[in-house]
């Protein structure tokens, strides 16, 4: 295929939009010549490591990268959808710098990103409070068993998993921006309804009812950052817990109940300042509360086209278009994601009961319902670092099952070290084991492994949410794995985790990157073995879309 020849360019970002001959008529610089050069602006390496770099990098330097639109026999093939709602800032002749792209992203980490980690993680504040509860007799004051407990959590997961993909349908047609705030409100509803539990009967009934703007290399890191924010927000939650379940008495109630309350009050109100904070799409930030919007005519231009440069499935579907059941069906049956799928379902078994029983484990040990609550700060604050960190790596090796992997090879010695603690373990000792082996969380990395090898924003939908079921019956089969009989050691429990780790390490990794890796060639054998005009007429005549391309690749 013939592909314009990237060369040097650099564009003074004050003359833009001066002169219109040479700018053309949106100001954006278009000779079809001028593209990014190979080399990349200072990532956290260069920052750390390289510092001489950061002196010598042109950041008025074109950044616009080489594209599918830059080559006259591919562009046809990949225009945005007439009906794309970011369409009138499409222009493949569009030229920006490394500087006005570095202010941009940081601009959209502000807008976009921060808020929607604040939602992301209030979510999660209703969905995990029960830890915390539980720290203060939770279970006795509603005669509950540990088994009671395990069969609340099961039947949470399965509500959670049931909605998923409805929920994500749902998202698509209405757009997040309606959507995710809607759902903030309902679940602080419920959680806050937790106040009045009486039984069992209520708490499982309660447990049920719980239940675009980033470029592919830029979304891992962006994803690492929603689950930092979830472990700060687990700190937080500790610090919450450890004044409010003081409230035990107030009212002759106990701290847990105003716990719940409380917490679901302030899911509420962030929920209803969800809907003036959370724009559709980038093109759609003006509202009457904010009149001049987020972004630039040129901000957005350069929005748009730097997403559909590096990913033009983008633009295959509106931002509220729902999906049809051929649609549907056909992300569903994309057998190229299924051994995502596995992972997610089979990686996070072995941290799943250690974190669930920790703070009722602590509690058993000795511990007060206060320490249980501070005790659990230390590994969660490990996490936030770990979480961006791993991350981080998986870009600058390039590389996704064998980073992703560590976690379970982490996760291996901690067990085996738990498995091994004597009958009647000294508390401390088992609080530092227990802590040592939450240091690791690689989710981020899968996420965006799913997202970037689903292809097509279709596809994207419902293999995010079918990924994240996943997720959600991997927490139904840990949930049943610590048994009432097998307290307060969980000899038999830790033994198959144990097992299943290994698994994990020696075939399900190794096993995926393979897999994609094969894929790959065989893909590559296939569209070599083509002539350019063969190639030409085999995208202007295929029905396959996203990843079923023969010029898609899998990434591993």
């Amino acid at each position: 295929m013939a592909h314009a020849t990237p060369r040097a360019a650099s564009v003074s970002t004050d003359s833009i939009g001066k002169d219109k001959a040479y700018f053309g008529s949106t100001g954006v610089h278009s000779l079809p010549g001028d593209l990014a050069t190979a080399e990349k602006p200072p990532n956290l390496i260069d920052y750390l490591f390289r510092r001489h770099r950061l002196k010598t990098f042109d950041l008025d330097a074109v950044a616009t990268e080489a594209s599918v639109y830059d080559d006259p026999v591919l562009a046809p093939h990949y225009q945005p959808r007439p009906d794309f709602e970011n369409a009138h800032r499409f222009d493949p002749s569009a030229r920006w710098t490394y500087r006005e792209e570095r202010d941009l992203v940081r601009k959209i980490d502000w807008r976009v990103m921060l808020w929607a980690a604040v939602s992301f993680t209030a979510l999660n504040l209703d969905r995990s409070n029960i830890s915390q509860a539980n720290t203060d007799n939770f279970l006795p004051d509603l005669g509950l068993s540990t088994n009671d407990f395990n069969l609340g959590n099961t039947i949470f997961k399965i509500g959670f998993l049931c909605a998923e993909l409805p929920s994500q349908l749902v998202s698509k047609r209405l757009g997040p921006g309606r959507w995710v705030p809607s759902q903030m409100c309902l679940w602080s509803i419920v959680t806050a309804a937790q106040f009045f539990l009486s039984g069992k009967t209520s708490f499982l009934v309660c447990r049920a009812l719980i239940g675009y703007y980033y470029k592919k290399t830029e979304l891992p890191l962006r994803l690492s950052y929603f689950w930092a924010s979830l472990q700060i927000c687990s700190i937080l939650a500790s610090f919450i817990a450890f004044g409010v379940l003081h409230m035990r008495g107030v009212l002759g109630k106990a701290g847990w109940r105003w716990l719940f309350l409380i917490e679901g009050i302030f899911t509420l109100l962030l929920g209803i300042a969800t809907f003036f904070m959370m724009p559709p799409g980038p093109c759609q930030t003006k509202a009457w509360w904010r009149p001049n919007g987020w972004f630039t005519e040129r901000e957005e231009i350069i929005l748009v086209n730097r997403i559909l440069r590096d990913d033009p499935t983008k633009g295959d579907m509106h931002n509220r278009e729902g999906l049809n059941i051929k649609r549907l069906f056909k992300a569903a049956c994309d057998y190229d994601l299924y051994p995502i799928y596995i992972l997610g379902l089979m990686f996070g078994i072995p941290p799943g009961p250690p974190g669930s029983y920790l703070t009722l484990s602590l509690r058993n040990l000795g511990f007060t319902t206060f320490q249980t609550n501070l005790l659990t700060i230390p590994s969660t604050l490990a996490s936030v670092f770990t979480i961006v960190g791993i991350t981080i790596v998986s870009e600058l090796v390039d590389s996704r099952a064998f980073v992703a992997m560590a976690e379970d090879v982490w996760a291996l010695p901690c067990l085996i070290a738990i498995y091994c603690l004597p009958k009647n373990p000294n508390q401390w000792a088992y609080f530092v084991r227990t802590n040592v082996y939450y240091f690791r969380q690689t989710h981020p990395i899968q996420v965006a492994w799913c997202s970037r090898n689903a292809g097509g924003v279709a596809g994207r939908t419902v293999n995010a949410s079918l990924y994240n079921m996943f997720v959600q019956a991997s927490a139904i089969i840990y949930s049943q794995i610590y048994r009432k009989d097998d307290a307060p050691q969980y000899v038999r429990g830790n033994r198959v985790l144990i097992s299943i780790c290994v698994f994990n390490c020696v075939v399900l990794y190794p096993g995926t990157r393979f897999y994609y890796k094969w894929r790959n060639e065989y893909r590559d054998k296939k569209w070599n073995a083509m002539t350019s005009t063969e190639k030409d007429h085999y995208l202007r005549t295929t029905t396959d879309v996203g990843n079923r391309k023969l010029d898609f690749r899998f990434a591993y």
